[in-house]
């Protein structure tokens, strides 16, 4: 089975390699640590004495956040131990260097014996922490080779991706056989992970992770922006975040439709990928001098190129910009969180919930199924089922106002989101405990200066 994996996944990148080869000549996204990927192990890793530690594998952005506060708790319990993060994408690598200094941070290698073990040989880690879902059977057969025990945290099974696990159980099972924990977000996915091949008695609810997460900071950005917000009188402010293709330009219809109603609103849009700024910013354009007759002009205008005297109300600002959508949420009278209105599978709602801001999403949010279920569960988020359709039940439209009309509805619904994080949260805690038992018994000092043999 490893050989016929590993001749598939040669074999994948061959016949991809074209695309992959377009894309880097194109854009340059995918050359940025190739030779990480491929298995060189940055200088700046083999700097100083990381080997004996722990390795924390985080995907992209999201799981970064997510498990910056079990990384907090990992280096106050044992200072003495190295702790490096890799990711797989740009911006997950961004936030990460940002955060714990670019001397610990790399691309996570591909799934090749090649790459995989120069990073193994060189670390040596005592304990490897896979965030979410990341099941590499060549990275998790050569860890467990080597002596290595493996954790997976935050771990979820989506709703797309169960049937194919389950098809390929026969062989996931021997996959997984080689992870010691996983800490699966709900007893949903506890059930899931089992039934995909996992030793039930290695599988544990310890919650999500991202309820655990700090609450966004204020930002010269936000700051900025809700003096002119206030000296415009702009309401109501609409935050459109995490928004994708077949959104936007719905979104920007009904916010100028809205504008007959309330010709002092503003709405703040965050594509959720950097490559589609130009085309948002093409498209919002359009809609410049009135796009529909009858309707009244939307404003528009680019956070990147943003007039200091512009009067921010009657139309829209692009946020054409990395890191910043989290603080914007706090200007919100609602957030309307993105992926979900389209088949998209939905993006996170705890940014908007920390801040006690009403929030609407769309009816597809199978990625975060189980934070939506918490929410709906306490009344603590609207979902629209309909986008377009005027006279149907639960259209966007129709919420929208019926929540700009009644002040008492809107803000129990943004005190209930807030009290649904502070009550689902210490999901670090429990993965904590869980963790300490991969970590051998002694000292931290005791464990720092380890010499322990370690073949691959």
């Amino acid at each position: 089975m490893v050989f016929l994996y590993n001749l598939a996944l040669f074999a994948a990148v061959i016949l991809s390699s074209p695309w992959w080869l377009l894309r880097m000549a194109r854009a340059g996204k995918y050359r940025t640590g190739l030779r990480e990927r491929l298995g060189r192990v940055p200088a700046r890793i083999r700097a100083g004495d990381k080997r004996g530690g722990i390795w924390i594998h985080a995907i992209s952005v999201g799981e970064v956040l997510a498990v910056a506060k079990l990384v907090e708790e990992l280096r106050r319990e044992y200072p003495r131990l190295s702790l490096v993060i890799s990711t797989t994408t740009a911006a997950g690598q961004k936030l990460a260097r940002e955060r714990y200094g670019e001397e610990n941070v790399f691309y996570f290698p591909l799934d090749f014996g090649f790459a995989v073990r120069p990073y193994l040989r060189a670390l040596q880690p005592h304990l490897v922490i896979l965030a979410e879902t990341e099941f590499w059977p060549n990275f998790l057969r050569l860890a467990k080779q080597s002596g290595v025990r493996v954790a997976v945290v935050n771990a979820r099974i989506s709703d797309d991706s169960l049937p194919g696990y389950r098809r390929w159980k026969f062989w996931l099972r021997r996959v997984l056989a080689n992870v010691d924990l996983f800490l699966a977000q709900s007893e949903e996915d506890q059930r899931r992970i089992a039934a995909i091949g996992a030793r039930p008695d290695r599988v544990e609810v310890s919650g999500n992770l991202k309820f655990d997460v700090k609450p966004p900071q204020k930002t010269p950005l936000s700051e900025d922006l809700r003096r002119r917000l206030q000296a415009s009188a702009a309401f109501p402010v609409l935050v459109c975040g995490s928004t994708v293709a077949g959104e936007e330009l719905a979104l920007a219809g009904s916010f100028q439709a809205l504008l007959r109603e309330y010709p002092n609103a503003f709405m703040i849009l965050a594509p959720r990928h950097p490559e589609r700024f130009d085309s948002v910013a093409a498209l919002m354009s359009t809609f410049d001098g009135g796009h529909l007759p009858g309707l009244p002009r939307l404003n528009f205008w680019r956070r990147s190129q943003l007039p200091p005297e512009a009067v921010l109300r009657g139309g829209v600002l692009l946020l054409d910009s990395i890191g910043e959508l989290a603080s914007l949420y706090s200007l919100a009278t609602i957030a309307i969180v993105g992926g979900s209105l389209v088949p998209r599978g939905g993006h996170n709602i705890l940014e908007p919930a920390h801040f006690g801001v009403p929030i609407l999403v769309g009816p597809h949010t199978e990625n975060f199924r189980d934070i939506i279920s918490i929410f709906q569960q306490a009344q603590a988020l609207r979902v629209v089922h309909a986008f377009r359709e005027k006279d149907e039940k639960g259209n966007f439209g129709q919420v929208l106002r019926e929540l700009l009309t009644d002040s008492a509805q809107r803000e129990e619904l943004g005190r209930r989101a807030a009290a649904v994080v502070r009550d689902q949260q210490g999901a670090t805690a429990r993965s904590m405990a869980s963790l300490r038992a991969l970590l051998p018994k002694e000292s931290a000092a005791e464990l720092a200066g380890a010499k322990r043999e370690f073949q691959l």
